[in-house]
């Protein structure tokens, strides 16, 4: 950047995108320096480097700005746990939690744990994942098939577009 460019002759973009061609690098610093903006080298591999006029500090904001607008908007896997005697309330509870993440772009896996004797009841837990996949058809789809897992029923499903 600025000062630090060391090569003799340089590839010129200007600040609004267009082709100066190969200048000298002091006349291109020149150049900056006369707009108030910065000389920074963008492809320092090429033959010769190209470098761009540009305010540096306003383009690093925008780079994180960027970036953190991408960690943020990817989806999240969101988990939901059931037990397999789960009553009416406590169901339509979840259910609307569920909801909500899928309605957030989020992906949900609700899992049924088993735990101790519970595990003579896996079918009635299959049967409590598909009761689950119904309901919030209209949210989400099954990414993969309910599945049985250690000791648990598994099933991922995510937001309809």
């Amino acid at each position: 950047m600025n000062e630090q460019i060391r090569i003799p002759q340089v590839r010129l973009v200007a600040e609004d995108g267009e082709q100066v061609g190969i200048v000298e690098t002091n006349q291109a610093l020149d150049m900056a320096l006369e707009a108030d903006l910065d000389l920074v080298e963008v492809a320092p591999n090429a033959r010769p480097p190209v470098c761009r006029i540009m305010n540096y500090g306003k383009y690093r904001y925008e780079q994180s700005k960027k970036q953190k607008k991408g960690k943020k908007s990817g989806s999240q896997l969101k988990e939901i746990r059931l037990g397999p005697m789960i009553s009416d309330h406590d169901y339509e509870f979840k259910m609307k939690h569920a909801e909500k993440f899928l309605e957030g772009h989020h992906k949900v896996r609700v899992t049924v744990e088993f735990r101790g004797r519970q595990n003579m009841y896996r079918q009635q837990g299959r049967e409590l994942l598909k009761r689950v996949e119904e309901d919030l058809k209209e949210f989400g789809t099954p990414e993969v098939p309910i599945r049985d897992e250690a000791r648990n029923v598994v099933i991922i499903l995510v937001p309809k577009p």
